[in-house]
């Protein structure tokens, strides 16, 4: 009888270790997939298209194809604005107004002087880009 005892017993504490294994296995699980999903990169907007999405409507009614001058006032703005607080400020002028602006409180005070050359640079772009788009 003490052997059946002895038997009943371990079977039952192999059982509470598997079980224990299990419930420990699912809880690491899931564990690790919601830090999976966490480290996932989000998926963030587009950066051009989010720009034709806010500038579009500020073009609409003054030329045939909004989107395209946008996209092509983006892709200047993007490449030839070295700067990226120059850049930014450009494109934000463009996306808030529909022509390319620069308020002097969006860059810094030290790069405040190189407002009207980054306006001469993009001048000649961005008048091919509203009267010559690319469709």
């Amino acid at each position: 009888m003490n052997k059946e005892k002895k038997g009943a017993g371990e079977a039952l504490m192999f059982f509470r270790i598997s079980a224990l294994a299990i419930v420990t296995a699912a809880i690491l699980g899931s564990s690790a997939q919601a830090q999976a999903q966490v480290r996932s990169p989000l998926k963030l907007p587009d950066p051009r298209g989010e720009f034709v999405r806010l500038c579009a409507p500020h073009m609409v009614g003054r030329w045939a194809h909004p989107e395209a001058v946008c996209g092509c006032l983006h892709d200047y703005a993007a490449g030839a604005v070295e700067d990226a607080d120059l850049r930014g400020a450009l494109l934000r002028g463009i996306s808030e107004t529909g022509v390319p602006t620069i308020e002097t409180d969006w860059v810094p005070a030290s790069k405040q002087s190189q407002i009207g050359p980054t306006f001469t640079k993009i001048a000649k772009p961005t008048l091919q880009c509203m009267f010559e788009p690319r469709t």
